[in-house]
C-alpha cells in the first residue's frame, strides 16, 4: 500500500531551503539541542529534540547535544545523566558531538576580554537590585551606571581580579556597554559575567565567575559551527542581543530562529514548578508516571515512537497555542494498537463459579496476541471452574442497555464459552461477593451452533491460574486545562490523579512480563510493568492510557446533560 501522506513543510524548513538556494552556509545545516542540566527533560523538550535532530537528518546535516551548564547553583550531574539517558531512549544519536558550555569557559572569558579592550564592556559595582532599578521600563529609558565610563585598563584590571576570586558574590558584574535607552530592555547594558563562589559539577572550583546564558549561547553556537540556532519564542526578544554580541567579535555568526514552545493542556511545562512538585513530595520523583517528563512517560508505558510521532504531528509554528493532551494520548493509542500484545487482566475481581464445569479440571484455549498484527500469533490461556470477572461487569438490577452480566442473563467469555448467571452470593453486609453461573459446552470459542447471539463479551481470568498484581491508574495531574492561568498552580492539583487497585488478577502469561513492553489488557487499556515498584513477591503495573478518550466521553455527557436542561 502506498503512503499518501503529504509532508508538511514548516517555516524553518522554508528558511533553510532559502539559505540553500542562495548558497548560504555552503548548503550546510548544523543544529544543536542545548538543555540546561537543572532538571529532567519533559515532553516540551522532546518537541525541540525531534525538531533539531529532524532538521539535521532531513538535510543531511549534524546536530549537537550541548549542555548549557553556566549556573552551578542549580545544575547537577544527575540531570546530565538523565538527559543523556532520555535522549538515547528517544532514539537520537549525536555521535561524538557531546559538548558542555563549561568546555568553553576559557574561550568565553577571552572573548569577554576582547569586548573590554574594545570599550564595549565594563565592570559595574551596582547590586543586582540597583541594576534592576536603573534598567528603566518599556516607556522610560534606563539610567547609566556610574561605573560605565571606566577606562579599558581599569575594567581589565577589575575583571582579572573578579576571575581571581578577590571579590564577593554579587559585588561586581561585567556588563556590555550598549544603550540604556534602547527600546528592547535586553539591550540595556546586560550583565555578561557574575561572581558565584560555587563549585561547578564539571570544573570544580576552577572558576568563581560564570557567564550569563545570553553571552554564552551565541558564542557556543559560533564555536561549534552551528548554522541554524533553533530555540523557542521566549528568546525572540533576546535575538538582537545574540546578534550584537557576535557582531562585536570576529567569529562565525549563526542564525537564530524561534518557534513556539509546546503548551499542553492539563500540564505544567516549567522545570522550576516540576521540581517544586518533586521537592514538596507531591510526586515520588521526576519519573513519577503523572509527570510530563520523558522518564515519567517512559515509566507510564509510553513508547519513543509515540512521542516522536506526536512531536511530528504538532510541528513547528511561530504562534503560541494550547495543544490538547488528547493528541499525545492518541499518538500512544495509535502506536500501541499496532504493537501491544493482548492479555486478559481483571482489575477489580469478582469470583464466578461455573457450577456445571467439572471440579478439579481445566483446559487450554487459544487467544489472539494482537488482531492488528497478523504475524503476532496466538497463545494458550487456561479455563477452569472458578474464574474472575470485573465487578463492574455485573449488576443485580441492570438497566436496559447494560449488556453484561445480571441474574438470568447470558454473556460470552472472551475466547471461551457462553455463561448464564443463576445465583448471586452476598456477604453479611449485603455486598455481592460471588456469582454462580452455568456454561454451555457447545459454545467453545465464543459462538453458538444454534446461531443464538449475545450482546456482551467479558474478559476473565482463571482463578486457579491467576497472577496477582497491583494496578495503578493515572489520571491528569491537574484539574484545570491551563494550570498556569491565575492563582497558585498547586491549588489545581487533581487529588484523584492516582488510584491503586491492589487485588488485580492477570492471566498466567504475565507471571514474567517482557521488559519495557506495554501490554493491552483487553477492555481496560494499556499497561506496563513498573520495575521500580515490582518485586519477586508483587507485580505492579501502571496504566499508560485507556483504550479510548474517556475524558472526551465525560465532557460529551456533560454537554448533553446541560443541553437537556
Amino acid at each position: 500500500m502506498t503512503d499518501t501522506k503529504t509532508e508538511t513543510i514548516n517555516f524553518i524548513q522554508k528558511i533553510i531551503d532559502g539559505d540553500n538556494a542562495t548558497g548560504k552556509w555552503e548548503k550546510r545545516v548544523h543544529t544543536r539541542f542545548p538543555p540546561e542540566p537543572n532538571g529532567y527533560l519533559h515532553i516540551g523538550h522532546a518537541k525541540s529534540i525531534c525538531l533539531n535532530f529532524g532538521l539535521a537528518d532531513k538535510y543531511g546535516g549534524k546536530c549537537n547535544l550541548r549542555f548549557d551548564d553556566t549556573n552551578p547553583v542549580k545544575e547537577e550531574e544527575e540531570y546530565v545523566e538523565s538527559i543523556i539517558k532520555d535522549m538515547k531512549w528517544l532514539g537520537f544519536d549525536w555521535e561524538d558531538r557531546l559538548y558542555f558550555a563549561s568546555d568553553y569557559f576559557q574561550q568565553l572569558f577571552d572573548y569577554a576580554i576582547q569586548l573590554v579592550e574594545s570599550g564595549k564592556a565594563y565592570v559595574c559595582e551596582l547590586t543586582p537590585d540597583e541594576i534592576r532599578e536603573t534598567r528603566g521600563t518599556l516607556n522610560n529609558p534606563g539610567k547609566e551606571s556610574p561605573y560605565r565610563n571606566r577606562t579599558a585598563e581599569e575594567n581589565l584590571d577589575l575583571f582579572s581580579q573578579m576571575k581571581a576570586g578577590e571579590f564577593g558574590n554579587g559585588s561586581k558584574t561585567l556588563r556590555a556597554k550598549i544603550d540604556m535607552s534602547h527600546p528592547n530592555l535586553n539591550m540595556r547594558d546586560p550583565v555578561i559575567y557574575r561572581i558565584l563562589h560555587e563549585s561547578h559539577h564539571r570544573t570544580g572550583d576552577e572558576w568563581c565567575i560564570y557567564p550569563m546564558y545570553d553571552w554564552a549561547h551565541g558564542l557556543e553556537d559560533s564555536i561549534e559551527g552551528i548554522t541554524h540556532s533553533v530555540c523557542t519564542l521566549e528568546f525572540e526578544d533576546h535575538r538582537p542581543l545574540y546578534d550584537w554580541y557576535l557582531d562585536q567579535l570576529d567569529v562565525l555568526h549563526p542564525q537564530q530562529i524561534e518557534f513556539a514552545r509546546l503548551n499542553l493542556s492539563f500540564t505544567i511545562m516549567s522545570k522550576r514548578k516540576l521540581k517544586q512538585l518533586v521537592d514538596e513530595n507531591h510526586m515520588d520523583g521526576w519519573d513519577d508516571p503523572r509527570m510530563p517528563t520523558i522518564s515519567g512517560l517512559r515509566r507510564r508505558g509510553y513508547t519513543p515512537e509515540a512521542i516522536r510521532n506526536f512531536a511530528e504531528d504538532v510541528g513547528a509554528t511561530k504562534r503560541d497555542s494550547m495543544i490538547d493532551v488528547i493528541r499525545l494520548e492518541n499518538a500512544l493509542r495509535e502506536d500501541l494498537n499496532k504493537r501491544a500484545p493482548r492479555v486478559l487482566g481483571v482489575l477489580d475481581p469478582l469470583k464466578v463459579v461455573i457450577t456445571n464445569y467439572p471440579e478439579g479440571e481445566s483446559e487450554m484455549l487459544d487467544a489472539i496476541n494482537n488482531p492488528e498484527n497478523p504475524d503476532s500469533g496466538k497463545r494458550e490461556i487456561p479455563f477452569s471452574r472458578e474464574i474472575y470477572v470485573e465487578k463492574s461487569d455485573f449488576m443485580e438490577d441492570p438497566p436496559k442497555k447494560f449488556f453484561r452480566l445480571g441474574p438470568g442473563r447470558e454473556v460470552r467469555l472472551r475466547y471461551a464459552y457462553f455463561i448464564t448467571c443463576n445465583e448471586v452470593i452476598k456477604n453479611d453486609d449485603g455486598n455481592v461477593v460471588e456469582l454462580h453461573c452455568t456454561y454451555d459446552p457447545e459454545t467453545k470459542g465464543g459462538s453458538a451452533p444454534d446461531g443464538r447471539k449475545v450482546r456482551g463479551t467479558l474478559h476473565w481470568v482463571s482463578a486457579d491460574h491467576a497472577v496477582h498484581a497491583e494496578i495503578r491508574l493515572y489520571d491528569r495531574l491537574f484539574m484545570e486545562e491551563n494550570p498556569d492561568k491565575g492563582g497558585d498552580f498547586m491549588d489545581k492539583l487533581n487529588p484523584d490523579s492516582l488510584q491503586i487497585l491492589p487485588n488485580a488478577k492477570l492471566e498466567p502469561s504475565m507471571v514474567e512480563p517482557q521488559e519495557s513492553v506495554t501490554y493491552q489488557f483487553e477492555r481496560n487499556g494499556y499497561f506496563v510493568k513498573d520495575d521500580g515498584r515490582s518485586s519477586d513477591d508483587k507485580l505492579v503495573f501502571n496504566r499508560a492510557v485507556t483504550l479510548r478518550d474517556t475524558w472526551a466521553k465525560i465532557l460529551n455527557q456533560q454537554t448533553k446533560s446541560a443541553n437537556r436542561k
